[in-house]
């Protein structure tokens, strides 16, 4: 990998119908109440962040096991990305996501803060959880408005993912020749 080639941070995130309260701003002295939902469907969403051009690719799937994940990380090879870093998640490691092509490069374990597509599910969460949702459609209907008011604001992504020590990195790897 070159100086100034495309390369994303990336990772899952599961988003439910079991709901989280979410702490919320009140006059002092008033009770607040949440209605918190409880029912058992998932989906997955699978994100690569490049957060130095601001960009975001985004998939969703039922599952994250290498099956499902092989042909995310074909599209986004395809896409132009040319490394991605993750953690070391089992699905990731597989051998049928590694014969995809696209170089892997590990996050440290137990790191997300390491990890920039964590600041993005955090816009997800703060935006989508403490209601009551009909279907899990409706769900990640509301996510997708955030991932696209992010994706349509590119300066705002590289606010969020853009950190020093990630510039930092990409600014010692060899220059292309």
């Amino acid at each position: 990998m070159n100086h100034g080639a495309a390369w994303a941070h990336a990772d899952e995130m599961r988003l439910g119908l079991h709901g989280q309260v979410r702490r919320v701003w009140a006059p002092r002295g008033v009770k607040v109440r949440q209605r918190k939902q409880i029912a058992y469907a998932w989906t997955y969403l699978a994100l690569a962040v490049d957060g130095q051009r601001g960009t975001l690719q985004w998939t969703w799937l039922p599952t994250v096991r290498k099956e499902a994940l092989a042909p995310v990380v074909a599209g986004w090879q395809a896409a132009g990305l040319r490394a991605v870093v993750w953690d070391s998640s089992g699905s990731h490691r597989a051998r049928l996501v590694r014969d995809v092509g696209l170089p892997l490069i590990a996050l440290p374990a137990y790191a997300p803060e390491c990890n920039p597509a964590e600041r993005v599910f955090e816009e997800i969460r703060r935006a989508s959880e403490g209601r009551v949702y009909p279907d899990l459609e409706a769900k990640r209907t509301a996510a997708d408005t955030v991932l696209t008011a992010l994706a349509a604001d590119p300066a705002r992504v590289r606010r969020l993912t853009d950190w020093t020590w990630i510039a930092d990195a990409d600014a010692g790897l060899p220059r292309r020749e």
